[in-house]
């Protein structure tokens, strides 16, 4: 039987009975992980294959690691790195180097969460930097330009497959635009299509062979003034159709506040929107009962873009040191967990 089209998180370091019985019914399709799970390496590893334990298969176990200010794995026992942007103003005059230095930053990112047990990593971000970018976004970018974005965005996600991990594009289309937070509200980007498609949607277009894109709460109103992206089939239409991307759609956290109404309301309008995963963060029981009510089984087109992206997954890792030694070596400076 197909698993559930769900991503669930949970509530802390130890998977509870009540969860694990939740999850062998419900059958979700993989897992999410917050710094609410993160302890030591060794409790990290046991609750990521207690997870997988509980479905009974290789399910896939996310984390939103991308360093700087969103990283759930932290010093001492991991490595800390400054934000995406930092990184990429500090070698933009080195294109080259610019773009190695992006590379072996998702290896050595890729190579500590194999480790613990995780295999598909929420990055690269293709959203541009802009000066109106909201603080809590901006330096989460890797440039201020479309062309700079995916040459980074591509050097990151093929450092993460060496790292043994699968990668995440968001947030599709692009929301580098907004000026409001989509964890607290709904941003609406007024600009046109014809920008747009040339200046924002342009990195997802050149990185749309990635297996999986996380889709943003985010209306533009000239695609579809009414609904936000991972709740508009015209969106949905137009990251197919018009940026070719033919892999597995998951919606950005269905507990923001960007959105309205019940968690199974939200999820139930992102697959009717032709996504085809609803992702939920938080633990809470009775929400991941919600959802779990009101989305199907995988099938049909969402099943093999499921069944592809489990394929992407790396075969094997890399060695943590080894990771962190050719980063300090390209960049000149020390990384430490």
């Amino acid at each position: 039987m197909a698993p559930r089209a769900a991503i669930f998180g949970t509530s802390g370091p130890d998977l509870t009975p009540d969860e694990a019985a939740f999850f062998r019914d419900a059958d979700p399709w993989g897992f999410i992980l917050f710094a609410r799970n993160i302890d030591t390496p060794a409790r990290l590893t046991r609750l990521t294959a207690d997870l997988r334990d509980s479905v009974g298969r290789d399910a896939p176990v996310l984390i939103d690691q991308e360093g700087g200010r969103v990283a759930r794995m932290r010093a001492p026992h991991w490595t800390e790195v400054p934000p995406a942007l930092d990184m990429a103003d500090m070698f933009a005059a080195e294109p080259q180097k610019q773009a190695d230095v992006m590379r072996a930053r998702g290896r050595l990112i890729a190579a500590e969460l194999r480790a613990v047990g995780i295999d598909v990593n929420c990055a690269p971000l293709a959203d541009v930097a802009r000066p109106e970018t909201h603080a809590v976004l901006r330096n989460r970018c890797y440039g201020h330009d479309a062309d700079t974005v995916a040459r980074l965005g591509r050097a990151l996600a093929e450092g993460q497959a060496e790292g043994g991990v699968a990668s995440v594009l968001k947030h599709m289309p692009g929301q580098g635009r907004a000026d409001l937070d989509s964890h607290a509200d709904l941003p609406r980007i007024e600009t046109d299509r014809a920008t747009l498609m040339a200046e924002d949607f342009a990195p997802f277009r050149a990185l749309a062979d990635l297996p999986m894109g996380m889709v943003a709460h985010c209306v533009y109103s000239a695609i579809d003034p009414a609904a936000p992206a991972s709740q508009s089939a015209l969106v949905t239409d137009l990251i197919r159709a018009d940026l070719g991307f033919s892999g597995l759609l998951m919606t950005d956290d269905i507990g923001m506040g960007a959105l309205s109404g019940t968690a199974g309301a939200r999820s139930r309008r992102a697959l009717a929107a032709g996504l085809d995963m609803a992702l939920h963060c938080n633990g809470e029981m009775p929400e991941m009962v919600d959802v779990a009510d009101n989305v199907p089984r995988l099938a049909g087109v969402a099943l093999a873009r499921a069944d592809a992206a489990l394929a992407a997954r790396p075969a094997t890792g890399a060695d943590p040191a080894e990771a962190r030694a050719c980063l300090d070596e390209l960049t000149g400076e020390s990384h430490h967990a």
